[in-house]
């Protein structure tokens, strides 16, 4: 009987000790989870926005490439306006998720084989009050003229000088936006820059 008894307490005494010691790890790896499953959350949502800015660069690519230094029906000193209400189409479109106010800057330029602006050759647009094109308000204005479109080329002029490379890049702050953003301004600024461009040639004439 005192054998049995005391093996009981013992018994219980142990499982006591299982159990403390299960609600213990628990609590250490439940902050470790719920970290690896905000930041899940957060690579997605990151992903989903550079997706949106992607498309939007490769609609302004587009739109410049088919242009060129202007057409029949657009003017050469139109034709960045159009551009960027191209691209501004994409990034305030029906379930967009991009903060429009996030943009800081659009960038038309003239590329290199590598993809990179060749010197100044560059316009600069910014938020602020824009032209109106075909009765769509744009929300960017241009800062800076470095490349006229009206001298872009968009013909052979030698066997190897082919048409003028069109590149279209965005800088775009993307904001923390799970609980795991509070803990990281602890320590930063709380949200990443994305940069995103398409290059394209100019359609040959």
């Amino acid at each position: 009987m005192i054998r049995a008894s005391v093996a009981r307490r013992l018994h219980g005494e142990r499982a006591a000790r299982r159990s403390g010691q299960s609600i213990v790890e628990f609590a250490v790896a439940l902050p470790v989870f719920m970290m690896l499953l905000l930041g899940m959350l957060e690579f997605g949502l990151v992903f989903s926005h550079h997706i949106g800015l992607e498309y939007a660069t490769r609609e302004g690519a587009r739109m410049a490439a088919a242009l060129g230094s202007g057409t029949d029906q657009v003017v050469c000193s139109e034709v960045d306006k159009n551009v960027i209400a191209a691209l501004q189409r994409v990034l305030t479109s029906p379930g967009s998720q991009i903060a429009m106010a996030n943009v800081s800057e659009i960038r038309i330029y003239a590329a290199d084989a590598s993809g990179l602006q060749i010197g100044g050759l560059a316009n600069v647009w910014i938020p602020g009050t824009g032209p109106t094109v075909d009765g769509y308000a744009l929300k960017f204005s241009q800062s800076s003229l470095g490349w006229n479109a009206c001298g872009r080329k968009n013909s052979w002029t030698l066997p190897n000088n082919p048409p003028d490379s069109v590149g279209v890049s965005l800088t775009y702050r993307y904001d923390l936006v799970t609980p795991l953003g509070n803990l990281v301004r602890a320590f930063s600024s709380g949200s990443i820059r994305i940069d995103d461009r398409t290059v394209m040639a100019i359609n040959p004439t």
